[in-house]
């Protein structure tokens, strides 16, 4: 038996859960982790990657030391040659090239990806640099690319975006909706929560997807619409609430705003004309509607399905409505929320990465609240949001954007249209990248930043339902690898030196809780949360406006930000791409159980050799009609590019529809995908992309492994049993 020389809380690197960590350490590997059952939010409880994903700490792949391009002239296209650096050597020249894109195009030239699975302080320093130094609100990161669409609803409907109740609540649940999230996949110890509701206490699911995910053997109904036609399901519903006077009159009365213009709005949409549109049958959506609006409690959960479309911010708009005619709001065990994706999303939102807002979602456009982080940068600030992801793309394919900083992100895997934003990244005239492994954006950098990974720095994480966390450095940094908070202090002076500030915005911190505490000054829903306290209680639940404050586990007690919450009349439409007769399958993307994201992480861990290459889910009616096979290779091409992939015929996927998993560069979902975007949320369509399927051959230079049948490999295999 193995004696650990230390025994390491933290905060696991990968989904929105947030689950507590223990790590065992001896001789600075991490060779097993548990879970403590008296920690929220996970009680015990890991996924796969929790328990068995962090090896990729000590992965030899990883950046040890800093890198510089040295074949800069032959453009960014070309396979980089790397010198090793010192940090001085480093950082100068980053400093050097930002500061002579500044003064010569000025700092709007200037953009930046921040990283939702750096911490809390990481992204606060990022943002500040950004805006503090080079007076630009150029800054967004993976959220725009997952959640934006129910950000732009939730906003404009309750004044907030944030999930409304806490995780604890699920098992306690009395009617629950799951849609667009395959939450066993994507949030398996949610999925688990969920489940225990369904089968220990009798709570009602209803699911709605449109493939047969785990969950729906959990439910008591499951509406499978066609894809894209969510709105036309949930307008259809509150058509039956209204007609049948479930609604609720009182909390309507007093919480909110617009209900009779929205009730106009409904009369065409019947369960009928929603059943021609959707496929849904119409006593389907009304059995539905009843469930929900006649429960005491009832919740919503979803997920990107919901979020990544040009109608997403219409489809949480939708989403909002019905619980707000039901009253399903501000109590225990109700509420809207969305789960969000990677580890620290909502904290890298939170703490102001994003080109609209300051901390906890202060508009910079706001001449009290910009004054109140002027005076603690000791700066002039841009009043102007700066541009979304998508639209920094465009802006240096259009030269707008002279020079990008990009932080633990990777647009090369996880922008669409991968063709275009290649063609992008090419024309920058300076290119920086900070992450702990060189992925297919960081050999396109001229200079390489080495960070930390999650078990080598202290600071906070926080998860979907709001707890901010602590994690704190379990083994020694690999290398010469820094912090990130760290690094960008140093990198922050250097610009400040080359700038000739006559005073500096203050990036002499020698601990991320320095970091914290300037947080806490300049953001009131932070203020009662401190490092001791959050030792001492494990987690708090922002806002926690003081130190007597027990934090808010659940929003909306007694009132809405925006004051009511207002009623949206919502239109179905859509344009997404649709099948035609040259491309006649409907593309739908996400996530496996085995991977995250660009499998950055899980690609050099031991869930590689369980899950080792990308398939194509394919409905049995559509396989014979091509006449594959699982295990075939297919070519799978859109009018934006193409990928080659193996076939895994199941009964999950619907007629009409494929689904690809986005984690393999090899077979990189994303040169297929759309890059048209919901017009208020600037959020991508992932879900909907017309394409075409062929068998093919298989491509050369395979290892031999990629011969063997995919059914003997045990995580790719059929989910759902073909009879």
């Amino acid at each position: 038996m193995i004696v650990p020389d230390r025994i390491v809380r933290t905060t696991c690197p990968y989904c929105g859960v947030g689950c507590q960590l223990n790590l065992k350490i001896k001789d600075e590997f991490i060779y097993a982790v548990e879970a403590p059952f008296d920690a929220a939010p996970n009680y015990g409880m890991l996924c796969v990657k929790g328990r068995y994903g962090t090896d990729y700490v000590k992965h030899p792949g990883r950046v040890k030391t800093p890198l510089i391009r040295t074949n800069r002239h032959e453009g960014r296209s070309a396979p980089p040659v790397w010198r090793e650096a010192t940090w001085d050597e480093a950082l100068d020249l980053t400093a050097d090239e930002l500061v002579r894109v500044a003064r010569t195009y000025g700092g709007d030239a200037i953009a930046g990806f921040a990283s939702a699975k750096a911490t809390n302080e990481d992204n606060y320093v990022y943002q500040k640099l950004i805006r503090a130094l080079f007076e630009t609100n150029n800054i967004d990161h993976c959220a725009r690319l997952c959640h934006a669409g129910s950000v732009a609803g939730l906003q404009m409907s309750l004044g907030t975006s944030a999930m409304s109740n806490s995780i604890a609540e699920m098992e306690n649940l009395e009617v629950f909706i799951v849609t667009g999230s395959n939450t066993t996949e994507t949030h398996p110890v949610i999925a688990n929560f969920l489940k225990r509701a369904v089968r220990q206490n009798g709570a009602k699911l209803i699911v709605v997807d449109p493939r047969r995910i785990d969950l729906v053997n959990f439910s008591t109904l499951w509406l499978q619409q066609s894809p894209g036609t969510d709105v036309a399901v949930f307008q259809a519903m509150a058509h039956v609430i209204v007609k049948e006077g479930l609604y609720n009159p009182n909390f309507i009365g007093e919480r909110t705003e617009g209900f009779n213009n929205y009730i106009e709005s409904l009369d065409e949409y019947t369960p009928e004309w929603a059943e021609s549109i959707s496929g849904v049958p119409a006593e389907s959506i009304r059995e539905a509607a009843r469930i929900y609006a006649n429960a005491g409690r009832a919740a919503i959960y979803w997920g990107m399905g919901i979020s990544q479309s040009t109608h997403g911010s219409d489809n949480t708009l939708s989403l909002v409505n019905l619980a707000l005619m039901c009253g399903h709001v501000g109590r225990s065990g109700t509420g809207l929320n969305p789960l969000r994706g990677q580890n620290n999303v909502q904290g890298c939102s939170d703490v102001g990465a994003l080109p609209n807002v300051y901390t906890a979602y202060q508009p910079v456009s706001d001449p009290a609240i910009r004054e109140r982080f002027e005076k603690e940068w000791s700066k002039s600030l841009n009043p102007v949001p700066g541009l979304t992801a998508t639209e920094i793309i465009d802006a240096s394919l259009s030269g707008g954007v002279r020079a990008m900083f990009i932080m633990g992100e990777n647009p090369m895997m996880s922008e669409p249209n991968l063709n275009h934003t290649r063609h992008s990244l090419e024309q920058l005239e300076f290119m920086v990248c900070q992450d702990i492994f060189i992925n297919e954006t960081g050999v396109m950098a001229d200079v390489f930043l080495p960070a930390t990974s999650f078990a080598e720095k202290d600071g906070t994480f926080t998860n979907t339902d709001r707890r901010v966390q602590r994690c704190h450095a379990a083994v020694a940094p690999v290398g010469n690898s820094r912090p990130d908070w760290e690094l960008l202090s140093d990198l922050g002076r250097r610009i400040e030196a080359r700038l000739g500030l006559e005073q500096s915005a203050g990036f002499d911190y020698s601990h991320p809780s320095d970091v914290w505490e300037e947080m806490r000054r300049v953001t009131p829903e932070f203020y009662g949360i401190t490092y001791e306290r959050i030792e001492r209680e494990g987690g708090v639940h922002w806002p926690c406006p003081d130190l007597d404050h027990p934090g808010t586990p659940f929003l909306f007690a007694d009132n809405f930000p925006r004051g009511k919450g207002k009623f949206w009349q919502v239109q179905y439409g859509t344009v997404s791409e649709q099948p035609d007769a040259e491309y006649p399958f409907n593309l739908s993307t996400g996530r496996v159980l085995y991977h995250w994201h660009g499998s950055t992480m899980t690609g050099r861990s031991r869930l590689e050799d369980i899950y080792p290459e990308a398939v194509c889910e394919i409905s049995p009616d559509d396989a014979a009609a091509l006449d594959i096979a699982t295990g075939d290779w297919l070519k799978v091409s859109s009018r934006r590019g193409e990928i080659k992939l193996r076939a895994l015929v199941t009964g999950r996927s619907p007629r009409g529809t494929i689904f690809v998993p986005f984690h393999f560069a090899e077979a990189a979902a994303n040169n297929l995908t759309l890059d048209r975007v919901d017009p208020r949320a600037k959020i991508p369509d992932f879900k909907n992309s017309a394409v075409k399927v062929e068998k093919t051959t298989a491509p050369e230079g395979l290892d031999a492994g990629y011969d063997e049948h995919l059914l003997d490999r045990g995580a790719i295999k059929d989910p759902v049993q073909i009879h």
